[in-house]
């Protein structure tokens, strides 16, 4: 439980000033490459940004510049996520979900999913990118004439009625 703590701190350390606001992980495990500039977390991970924004898997690697500061977290095994966008509360899943601090871009790769909370509008592809900093996300879908089985990108959102 201490080196977890410790851990959470030390990765909290390295993130602050890329997001400017409190970062807290936690996982079962953890490796470090200094020189491949990497950290592999395992295990029931978890990393909550801010008041809100989650990121949860079984396996995370981030990818730090020279000067250590992180550039790219992957997360794969039942990656999910739970983010803020114009103060609309939004939930995901993809195979991988790749988020990118500086520009505050969240890729999802592979039975890509999200939700608004709120609507329960929800949106369906191969690959949907999320950019928190202007509230936009779009979606990709494979479907062509070398992959007839794979589904189209999909929107699924409730109409009410006027009477």
């Amino acid at each position: 439980m201490v080196f977890l703590r410790r851990l959470g701190l030390f990765l909290a350390i390295i993130a602050m000033p890329i997001f400017a606001e409190k970062v807290e992980v936690t996982a079962d495990n953890f490796f470090a490459d200094e020189v491949k500039l990497i950290s592999v977390l395992t295990g029931n991970v978890h990393v909550k940004k801010g008041s809100y924004d989650t990121l949860d898997s079984n396996k995370i690697t981030i990818y730090f510049d020279k000067n250590k500061q992180p550039i790219k977290y992957e997360a794969t095994d039942n990656a999910r996520f739970k983010i803020l966008i114009n103060e609309s509360h939004y939930n995901g899943k993809g195979d991988k979900l790749t988020y990118i601090p500086a520009e505050d871009k969240y890729i999802l790769t592979g039975n890509a999913w999200i939700e608004e909370v709120e609507t329960k509008r929800e949106v369906f592809g191969d690959i949907i990118t999320i950019s928190q900093l202007d509230g936009k996300y779009e979606v990709d879908s494979f479907r062509d004439s070398k992959n007839k089985d794979k589904k189209p990108a999909r929107l699924i959102f409730h109409v009410e009625e006027k009477k």
